[in-house]
């Protein structure tokens, strides 16, 4: 379902990586992935471009599942056949920022029928129901403009306080800049965050080439928020920073972020390159100025790729170029390749483990992990999980 809710947002032309929470998005694909417990089987399917459905059933000490549906107002013509689809869009690993884009106009979104405006506005509705709990997750995401979204969630469960909450997320984006104020039913929570890109403004027609020829071309975002508690009466506050090389970068692409807790005393600092084609490492350093405790954590992801089989249409063209009497010059365009799966390796320095496989095998995606404690002689692994999952 994370893929289609991608799919919507690539649709209606919505960055969602331009947001202050994903500032470190890069370090937690690569060292806090989850590994799997015990068997989950998954089945999605996009029946139609405005509808999609998944099922989930698993076996972790007692068997349970969840019944998932998606509704969207704006078609979504995007593959979503699991033998088809594109495993970089499913993997969360390393993934490098793009140029910001110039938001829409607004008058790209009126629609006009015998001389009156008949605008709409695209919306995405999304519910999930886990079993045997019987717990209930809701989401409403609506676009209001080209620049601004709204998007409810909420969460029903006996076990939380007032048996369930509901948080509300206003966002506002410019390319430039981008805003976020929320408020959570959850202890009264009020919130407001944000972040701005040095740089070229989008907004603004920028006559300047880039200085591709720069040994780092990238941008330097740097983001802040707050946060207040109305009915425990507490507050929060972060700030961070991102350097990110850009698609135009010669060099091997890189993510350094900082993100600092003056409340909490925490300090952040991961770093992430790109170290080869199918190569990325990883690293993230924490540091607590009042207790002095530390943290450090490695992480890589190793791509395996393949070449791909050309299709029926492909092979009778090559097949006629053998016939040609002219000679044809060779190696014209590169072999295609496919990704055949990604390998993930994390470790602390507490000496766990946690290892992720996954990749696909013929119609089907895959998930396998397992987490390791290394100062555990007796049982040091903690856990071992598979996942599958079949879409149509």
């Amino acid at each position: 379902m994370d893929y289609v809710q991608h799919a919507f947002y690539k649709a209606s032309h919505w960055n969602y990586e331009n947001s202050y929470s994903q500032l470190t998005t890069t370090a937690r694909a690569l060292l806090d992935f989850e590994t799997p417990r015990g068997l989950r089987l998954n089945l999605s399917s996009l029946s139609s471009p405005n509808f999609a459905t998944s099922y989930a059933i698993g076996s972790v000490g007692l068997v349970d599942g969840s019944l998932s549906y998606l509704y969207t107002s704006l078609p979504l013509h995007t593959t979503s056949q699991s033998g088809k689809i594109d495993l970089h869009d499913v993997i969360h690993g390393y993934r490098q920022i793009q140029e910001l884009r110039r938001p829409d106009q607004p008058w790209m979104w009126e629609e006009w029928q015998g001389g009156k405006r008949i605008d709409k506005r695209t919306s995405l509705l999304y519910g999930r129901l886990y079993l045997p709990q019987s717990t209930l997750e809701a989401l409403y995401l609506r676009r209001i403009s080209p620049t601004q979204q709204l998007k409810l969630s909420a969460v029903s469960d006996g076990r939380l306080r007032n048996g369930g909450t509901i948080l509300a997320l206003h966002q506002y984006d410019v390319g430039k800049y981008s805003a976020e104020t929320l408020y959570s039913t959850d202890g009264g929570l009020l919130g407001l965050r944000g972040i701005y890109n040095f740089g070229l403004d989008p907004r603004k027609e920028n006559t300047e080439a880039p200085r591709t020829e720069d040994r780092f071309y990238g941008r330097f975002s740097a983001g802040a928020e707050m946060y207040y508690g109305s009915l425990n009466k507490s507050g929060g506050v972060s700030f961070g920073g991102r350097f990110a090389t850009l698609p135009a970068h010669k060099g091997a692409p890189l993510t350094a972020t900082l993100t600092l807790n003056p409340l909490m005393g925490n300090l952040s600092t991961t770093y992430a390159v790109k170290a080869g084609k199918n190569l990325a490492l990883c690293s993230k350093f924490d540091f607590n100025v009042y207790s002095y405790e530390s943290e450090v954590k490695l992480g890589c992801e190793l791509w395996r790729m393949k070449t791909r089989v050309p299709e029926k249409k492909e092979r009778s063209m090559a097949a006629k170029l053998e016939w040609r009497l002219d000679p044809v010059e060779e190696n014209l365009a590169p072999v295609p390749e496919e990704v055949a799966g990604v390998l993930k390796a994390r470790v602390d320095q507490s000496w766990k483990i946690g290892i992720l496989w996954e990749g696909r095998v013929k119609e089907l995606l895959f998930t396998l992990g397992s987490s390791i404690d290394m100062k555990r002689k007796d049982q040091p692994f903690r856990a071992i999980g598979l996942e599958i999952q079949y879409s149509s």
